[in-house]
């Protein structure tokens, strides 16, 4: 709830200066100042802990590297993306869900549809999986053309960026539909893990006695034309911390099954390794 009218001088004359000529500025500028002028009424902070806060920001600024953002990584922890997220994605009830980007996306390699995403040594150790679907509009029609940008976690929950072992690139695609609207691809199960809590981020849910972890999951950004582009994920059910994602993004839409997979013909086709997983997503866009 926006604080309708400033409760002391001091309020009042910072929001008399808000005179830029961005009326949309004006507005979000002005509701920040006045929660936050609100929280301080409320909460009644010693100078101590506003310096600290202070300082914690200016450390959290430090951290961001360019293939770490701790900035988003904050907004993460806080609930703040996936709010964020709410208010600007809505639609048609049987639409795709969207979900957080995460800190951890960067370029992915153009590969082609069926390609193998691992490429590091987490193709002999994790388990072979099949992740497949169509890319449609809410009303079942294919997108032809559509490109998705895939990025995931090795089995050990480690990204490229965070794991000198994968090859830059590693676990990342670039795809493009046919006239189907299919896609697919050949990876390993991608595992639930912590976020960095190395830097003030992981002090914080220290601090706050929170746990790190994210079920696993791949991510997906789905562009096609005449569409709204969409960021989501596929989180693997049965994961432990569906129910307490440290990023609160689960969405029980997004939620797949990985099955096991033994029909010899089917690994054929898919030129999968004998038994494999099978995760099948269906993308549904929203017309702009």
């Amino acid at each position: 709830m926006r604080p309708s009218e400033p409760a002391d001088p001091l309020s009042a004359q910072v929001l008399a200066s808000l005179a830029g000529a961005d009326p949309r500025l004006r507005e979000l500028a002005g509701a920040l100042v006045a929660h936050l002028h609100a929280f301080v009424r409320e909460t009644r902070p010693t100078e101590a802990e506003w310096l600290r806060a202070v300082d914690f920001l200016v450390r959290t600024g430090h951290a961001c590297t360019p293939e770490r953002n701790e900035f988003i990584l904050l907004s993460d922890m806080l609930g703040l993306t996936s709010a964020v997220d709410e208010v600007n994605h809505t639609g048609p009830a049987n639409m795709t869900p969207s979900s957080v980007e995460g800190p951890f996306h960067s370029p992915a390699p153009a590969r082609p549809m069926g390609a193998w995403i691992a490429e590091g040594p987490e193709r002999e150790r994790g388990e072979p999986t099949l992740v497949h679907g169509r890319v449609t509009d809410c009303d079942g029609r294919p997108l032809a053309g559509a490109r998705l940008d895939v990025w995931q976690a090795d089995d050990a929950g480690h990204y490229d960026s965070q794991d000198a072992a994968q090859p830059p690139g590693n676990l990342r695609a670039l795809l493009t539909t046919g006239d189907d609207g299919a896609y697919w691809f050949r990876t390993v199960r991608p595992s639930s893990y912590p976020v960095p809590t190395d830097g003030p981020v992981g002090e914080l849910l220290r601090a706050l006695g929170r746990h790190p972890m994210r079920p696993a999951h791949v991510h997906l950004r789905v562009e096609a034309a005449g569409h709204r582009p969409l960021t989501t994920h596929i989180f693997a059910a049965g994961d432990p911390y569906l129910a307490s994602d440290a990023a609160f993004a689960v969405k029980d839409a997004l939620v797949v099954p990985f099955r096991p997979c033994a029909d010899a013909a089917r690994a054929a086709r898919f030129s999968m390794p004998g038994p494999f997983l099978e995760a099948e997503f269906d993308i549904r866009l929203v017309a702009e």
